[in-house]
């Protein structure tokens, strides 16, 4: 406007009111109309180069890169995969735009771990996301400088995965999937609920899983206190739960506890399968244990921690250290009964369980 104000006020013309008024003269003299063509060529030419300059100036997006590795199969861990892209996309990120997901699925078999992570440090990313204690350990022997965001550990610090909860330290923080021992007796107490006269309790575990050792203390405590008597069965693999079950059945065990780990979650099918076979009310850690036939589950969100987990992946990807986040401890849990499996046993769950089910499978 002001270029175009001074040709007005520099121009030969007798007034600008003639040159507003079409009837007195013509609108603008052959010199007028050169300058006009000359200004609006200007004016065009800069207006084409503008776009081009300001995209010059500004720098290319930053796209970042996070590994994912799970143990089981992505089918099998389908809602965790979904909960983390969505807490992806609620801080502002889209997959395949300015951020990419490397996903490492072992299907089971825990043998391949080493070899998964390995693969996922050697592609350059910026953050590794684990799942199990199993996954983490992994991905800490493949780098010693890639961030580490484990979204479910059992027994961090016990499992030698942090210093210390407050300060985790090296390059691994993230996710405690346990609040402490309480929730062991907490399903002891389900368990108590469902079966009035309950007195023994047979529980599978793996010997090999570090954390393992402290869960059945808490367990050996609560159980003493609510009047039952444990009976624990070892079992590293599916080839030895056949042993398992028949140790329990020996030892008259009325329900089941599993003591959740890699090795046993991927075969949780089975092992719901064969506690329906041999009359075992069961209860596990998380969700998808009820959802492969045991009658209950109780303990952490996975989803939702998975859903945090990518809080921790942007902290990271905006400067800060993973050994300075603190591991956090779960803030949601679900109680999950499966009444199919409740009607294959004949039991009757009792009303007030019910109620207090967050999620009931029919």
């Amino acid at each position: 406007m002001q270029l175009r104000a001074s040709l007005f006020a520099h121009s030969h013309w007798p007034s600008r009111r003639k040159m507003l008024g079409l009837r007195h003269g013509p609108a603008c003299p052959p010199r007028c109309s050169m300058r006009r063509r000359e200004f609006m060529g200007l004016i065009g030419g800069a207006a084409a180069m503008w776009p081009l300059g300001a995209r010059a100036q500004q720098p290319a997006r930053r796209v970042y890169r996070v590994g994912y590795l799970a143990s089981a199969s992505r089918e099998q861990t389908l809602r965790n995969v979904r909960a983390f892209e969505a807490g992806l996309r609620s801080l502002g990120y889209r997959v395949g735009e300015n951020v990419v997901i490397e996903y490492r699925f072992a299907d089971g078999d825990m043998g391949r771990l080493a070899a998964l992570a390995t693969e996922v440090a050697g592609l350059g990313v910026d953050v590794i996301v684990s799942g199990t204690n199993a996954t983490t350990v992994a991905a800490m022997k493949a780098t010693r400088t890639i961030p580490i965001v484990m979204a479910n550990s059992a027994e961090p610090v016990s499992a030698g995965l942090v210093a210390s909860l407050a300060r985790p330290g090296g390059n691994v923080t993230g996710f405690s999937s346990e609040p402490g021992d309480e929730i062991n007796g907490k399903r002891l107490e389900f368990l108590k609920d469902t079966l009035p006269n309950l007195s023994r309790v047979g529980i599978l575990w793996n010997p090999d899983f570090v954390p393992n050792q402290d869960r059945l203390t808490s367990l050996w405590e609560a159980a003493k206190t609510l009047g039952l008597t444990l009976v624990p069965a070892e079992a590293r693999g599916p080839d030895i739960l056949e042993q398992a079950f028949a140790t329990m059945e020996s030892e008259r065990a009325q329900v089941l506890v599993v003591l959740s780990d890699g090795v046993l979650f991927n075969h949780r099918g089975l092992i719901g399968a064969m506690a329906v076979r041999n009359r075992l009310p069961a209860i596990s850690a998380v969700r998808e244990y009820a959802e492969a036939g045991f009658l209950l589950s109780y303990g952490t969100d996975l989803p939702d921690q998975f859903r945090r987990s990518a809080t921790l992946v942007d902290k990271i990807f905006k400067g800060t250290k993973p050994g300075d986040l603190p591991v956090e401890r779960p803030t949601k849990y679900e109680l999950v009964i499966n009444l199919r499996t409740a009607k294959a046993l004949g039991i009757n769950m009792p009303p007030t369980l019910l109620t207090r089910a967050d999620v009931v499978i029919e």
